[in-house]
């Protein structure tokens, strides 16, 4: 295989726009999750202390957060269909690229120098596709729940039909 290509392949894998995120960025990741035949939005909020191959098709950032007093880190690649959207919250100054460091500190060691930023034009990245996705998840979780309500109106007036039924009987007698 040529290597124009593997290059046509890779690019045609890349999301068109992304939001341009960095080490020490605290970050709103929201993730697509697949249980069974449902379909959910996760978000992971934590601080961006690694980032990889930012122009290649499998760019990765690595997130920490603590929860529960535990760190728990997670990567993320940025041009996966998983991925639905990357909100930059907070940017810290930093001087490195991969913060390793955070790992063993807590606390107000742990902190990051508050750097301002404008995060309406960091954010303003619009994908249609994936807010057309998210339109058609709301839209089907909106149906099922009609559609649940309506099965349980159903049954319910089917429950009244037969203790009326039953109540007539008993006044019968």
């Amino acid at each position: 295989m040529s290597f124009e290509l593997i290059n046509k392949v890779n690019e045609a894998q890349k999301k068109p726009n992304v939001v341009e995120v960095r080490s020490g960025d605290t970050v709103r990741v929201h993730q697509k999750i697949k249980e069974g035949a449902k379909e959910r939005i996760q978000i992971f909020e934590g601080v961006v202390i690694r980032t990889d191959r930012k122009n290649s098709h499998t760019s990765r950032i690595t997130v920490r957060k603590i929860a529960s007093g535990v760190g728990v880190e997670k990567s993320f690649l940025i041009h996966s269909p998983l991925v639905e959207k990357i909100e930059v919250v907070r940017r810290s100054k930093v001087r490195r690229n991969f913060l390793s460091y955070l790992r063993k500190r807590s606390g107000k060691s742990a902190r990051l120098k508050n750097q301002n930023f404008d995060r309406e034009s960091v954010n303003d990245v619009r994908d249609e596709a994936a807010e057309a996705e998210e339109a058609r998840l709301k839209e089907q979780a909106k149906l099922d729940a009609e559609a649940k309500a309506a099965e349980k109106a159903a049954e319910e007036a089917k429950l009244e039909a037969l203790q009326a039924e039953v109540e007539a009987r008993h006044t019968e007698q």
